[in-house]
């Protein structure tokens, strides 16, 4: 864990950089809201100093940081859409600080461009870290097979998925790497089914731990060619896990329930229920929220989480559908500290989970509306076409 990460500016970010360098991901979390709020004013006041795009849109809604005294009050603080950073371009630190430069579609559809400043992209990989940490999945003694369902990459990518699924390499050594979507040459990417399949069979052999990482539709797709072809079910190693992430965004015809999933591919590779795990997060919003071991999407400490009405964007409460609303103050690079998705969701108390974590998690009921804009899994969707026959 790394403890000398530090914020750009400790004097105005002090309390940023306490809640960011909290290493339980679900503990003490409601406790810990009075803190959550004073880092929300101290980002949101970081941004209007640092970007002047953000300034003139706090100035438009007449907003004043020393308003926000409660965790209501955070939706006070003016938003950006997810799809805004599509078509903008903004940053709150100078151009020569910017460490990595990442997008969020594949081959084809308009991109979001996000920044990162070395704090912000630390920051939110030290959240992955303590993830895994909890989870115990960081076996630095066990070597690992891994399959990713996600694009080769070339030397100069800067799509978001790949980046994500090649760091999530780090948490056991690699003894060998199989990506399901190849690089075709011309800067495209093609979907490997028979390859996939053949490396299910090779690893399942050799007697280590298999990870597969990456885009669900493209996972099925070969679980389902092997069930075509008559392949008899394997047996991964039983420390063997799944971490799935992307969505099936477009799709949406070939998606089945996630229980059902989850079967099959127990049925298929032997991997265990608990072992299989999906995460939800978008380059626009890098926070990682990881399905607990019954499957539900908990929030951790560095964020909270709001559901906003379609028609009036009033917040509602558990239970109740609505757009899915993200707000975290850990990144200082972009004034994507509030941002609302594209996707529909309900928020659930804890205790309902009995997983034993006792923060509230969300459960995401598919994308509102029909949009031109293309994610990473919609782009990658793409090269399913003409091959599910």
């Amino acid at each position: 864990m790394d403890q000398k990460l530090r914020v750009p500016n400790l004097e105005k970010l002090k309390t940023v950089q306490k809640v960011c360098d909290r290493t339980s991901p679900y503990e003490d979390f409601a406790a810990n809201d009075d803190e959550f709020i004073l880092a929300m004013k101290e980002i949101t006041s970081w941004h209007i100093e640092q970007c002047d795009f953000y300034k003139k849109l706090s100035n438009s809604q007449n907003f004043s940081v020393e308003s926000v005294k409660t965790l209501v009050d955070c939706l006070k603080i003016p938003h950006l859409w997810a799809h805004f950073f599509k078509a903008h371009e903004v940053m709150s630190v100078p151009e020569k600080d910017i460490f990595l430069h990442l997008t969020s579609s594949g081959t084809t559809g308009q991109k979001s461009q996000i920044f990162f400043d070395e704090w912000t992209i630390r920051s939110a990989q030290r959240m992955v870290d303590s993830i895994f940490e909890k989870y115990n999945w960081i076996t630095p003694e066990q070597k690992c097979n891994y399959i990713l369902f996600s694009y080769e990459t070339e030397s100069s990518s800067k799509l978001g998925t790949a980046y994500t699924d090649n760091f999530l390499c780090k948490y056991a050594p690699v003894n060998e790497v199989f990506y399901a979507l190849k690089l075709t040459g011309n800067g495209g990417h093609e979907f490997d089914c028979f390859g996939t399949i053949e490396a299910f069979q090779k690893f399942s052999t050799q007697g280590l731990p298999v990870r597969l990482f990456g885009f669900p539709a493209f996972f099925y797709f070969a679980l389902e060619r092997m069930k075509k072809l008559g392949i008899a079910p394997l047996k991964m190693h039983p420390d063997s896990m799944v971490f799935l992430g992307g969505g099936w965004k477009g799709n949406a015809d070939k998606a089945i329930a996630k229980e059902d999933f989850y079967s099959l591919v127990e049925e298929m590779l032997g991997i265990p229920n608990e072992r299989l795990r999906d995460g939800f997060g978008s380059v626009e919003h890098c926070v990682p929220y990881v399905e607990c071991k019954n499957h539900e999407f908990h929030v951790p400490v560095w964020s909270r989480v709001f559901i906003r009405d379609v028609e009036t964007m009033k917040p509602l409460g558990f239970e109740e559908k609505g757009f899915l609303h993200f707000v975290s103050p850990y990144i200082t690079s972009m004034p994507a500290h509030s941002v609302i998705m594209g996707d529909m969701a309900s928020l659930h108390e804890g205790k309902n989970c009995g997983c034993g974590l006792g923060s509230p998690y969300f459960r995401v009921h598919g994308r509102a509306g029909v949009s031109k804009n293309k994610s990473c899994a919609l782009a990658a969707s793409e090269l399913l076409k003409g091959k599910s026959s």
